[in-house]
């Protein structure tokens, strides 16, 4: 997730029990471009023990060609291309989800990175289309001719953006379409629902995103669930000390602090999806203004009742 999953936050998502791999943020491929340090440490610098796939984002071939040799000097995964990214700021630039108007265009760049990135892993993560599915089959296709080692497959379109049913049975049609494992992707917010779209599908694996902001603990979770145990409830105390992670960001001492509660709020508003049924959380975090104001609310909140637990799924209509 871009501006979310850089290095500091692997490391305290691995705290709580990583996933079984990472991708980085995405490399944004131009003309100018070079390896982005920021997003590169996420890779030379990791100590979460879990391997790490370097992501792209572009569309010009010789470009992409280049950064992905670059990237296979390091200690990497693999290369993933992203043709999925939904922001309109990026897909009007004919990347990220915007590849999906054009099958051709993917054909050549897929062919290129797959000559260019034969001693590692070449992967693809991707939506079942822009505005419509009409060259989802055309893409799976192009995917297969060029052996692919892994799609990841986000089951709504760019249009979609994170609103609406997720097109599970597309995903289930990928699954017997092409030749590589598929991760399914798309609201992948608990344990049994990670269960359910595996059945659904068939898919080797689950993607999640935006929901392990929210639960770190999820992996785990999921982890439990796919060996049959009971999930482990998490006490809303051990969610405080969490938060408390995620405000020391490395770049909190030259972080204004308004800008810093804004960035712990853009966290706190997937975790509150699951403390308070009623939405009571949410609505009030939103309105604070300092530090105080929201770590007092986080108190009142969190740590009054030690008896209380994160929900296991994120509570509907809040």
């Amino acid at each position: 997730m871009q501006d979310v999953t850089n290095l500091w936050f692997m490391k305290v998502i691995a705290h709580y029990g990583s996933p079984d791999y990472f991708f980085t943020e995405y490399f944004r491929v131009n003309d100018t471009s070079r390896l982005n340090r920021s997003i590169l440490a996420a890779i030379t610098e990791n100590d979460t023990g879990r391997p790490v796939f370097a992501q792209m984002i572009g569309e010009s071939i010789p470009d992409l060609v280049r950064t992905a040799k670059e990237l296979c000097n390091y200690n990497i995964a693999g290369v993933d291309l992203n043709m999925g990214c939904p922001a309109p700021r990026i897909y009007r630039k004919n990347v990220g989800g915007g590849l999906l108007l054009s099958p051709e265009k993917v054909d050549r760049i897929l062919g290129e990175l797959r000559q260019a990135v034969n001693d590692r892993p070449l992967t693809v993560k991707m939506r079942v289309g822009f505005e419509n599915t009409d060259n989802f089959y055309k893409i799976l296709d192009i995917i297969n001719h060029h052996s692919i080692d892994l799609l990841s497959l986000h089951g709504r379109t760019v249009k979609d953006m994170y609103h609406g049913a997720v097109k599970y049975d597309l995903i289930a049609e990928a699954v017997k379409w092409v030749d590589c494992p598929v991760l399914a992707n798309g609201n992948i917010h608990s344990a049994t629902t990670a269960l359910k779209v595996l059945s659904q599908t068939g898919a080797a694996g689950v993607m999640v995103g935006r929901w392990a902001i929210g639960n770190p603990w999820l992996f785990n979770q999921i982890r439990q669930a796919l060996q049959g145990e009971a999930i482990a409830p998490v006490p809303l105390v051990e969610v405080r000390n969490y938060i408390d992670r995620l405000w020391q960001t490395p770049a909190a001492a030259t972080m204004p602090a308004r800008s810093r509660v804004g960035y712990l709020k853009m966290f706190l508003n997937y975790i509150a999806l699951s403390v308070d049924a009623e939405g009571h959380f949410l609505r009030l975090m939103r309105q604070t203004q300092t530090e105080v104001e929201m770590f007092n609310l986080c108190d009142r909140f969190l740590v009054t009742d030690l008896t209380k637990t994160l929900a296991l799924a994120p509570y509907l209509g809040v």
